[in-house]
């Protein structure tokens, strides 16, 4: 069976990302009042142990390891972003590789955070993300036809957001 993330894949709006995970976000970016104040610097998901974590975005893998015990994986887009996958189980890829957007980067422990800075400024991801626009609509997962109907859109909160 393939997965939802890899079937929706294709129908991603240009400017977004898809989900490192299939989930949820069950946590939201807070910005922090200052470089060292308290927030919570990503998104937050909640996989089951060992899903693969994809990455969103197409870049170079410059970090992979652990950070104070937890395990890393950061990759360098082309634009100058960085995005870090943390809380991860395994890491599927080592420093110096090219990674594809959509492509398996580690495997998950029971928590993914998922951050975007520009230098050591921290920005939201959420806006980056793709989501569904318009009603979701149930397809048979038997084999058969879907009836025919307008198909999910996908869509950004905006274009410019995070950059």
């Amino acid at each position: 069976m393939i997965p939802i993330f890899v079937l929706l894949l294709g129908l991603v709006a240009p400017s977004c990302w898809p989900a490192p995970v299939d989930l949820p976000v069950v946590r939201g970016f807070e910005a922090p009042a200052c470089t060292w104040c308290a927030g919570h610097r990503g998104v937050e998901y909640r996989p089951s142990p060992g899903t693969p974590i994809r990455a969103v975005a197409a870049g170079q893998v410059v970090f992979a390891g652990p950070v104070a015990g937890v395990m890393h994986v950061t990759e360098q887009l082309p634009d100058g972003r960085k995005v870090t996958y943390a809380f991860v189980r395994r890491a599927l890829v080592r420093e110096g590789d090219q990674v594809r957007a959509g492509e398996v980067v580690a495997l998950s422990t029971d928590r993914l955070l998922l951050t975007v800075r520009v230098g050591q400024q921290y920005l939201d991801p959420a806006p980056l993300l793709a989501r569904v626009v318009g009603r979701p609509r149930l397809l048979p997962t038997d084999g058969t036809r879907p009836r025919p109907g307008p198909m999910p859109r996908f869509a950004c909160a905006t274009r410019e957001s995070g950059r």
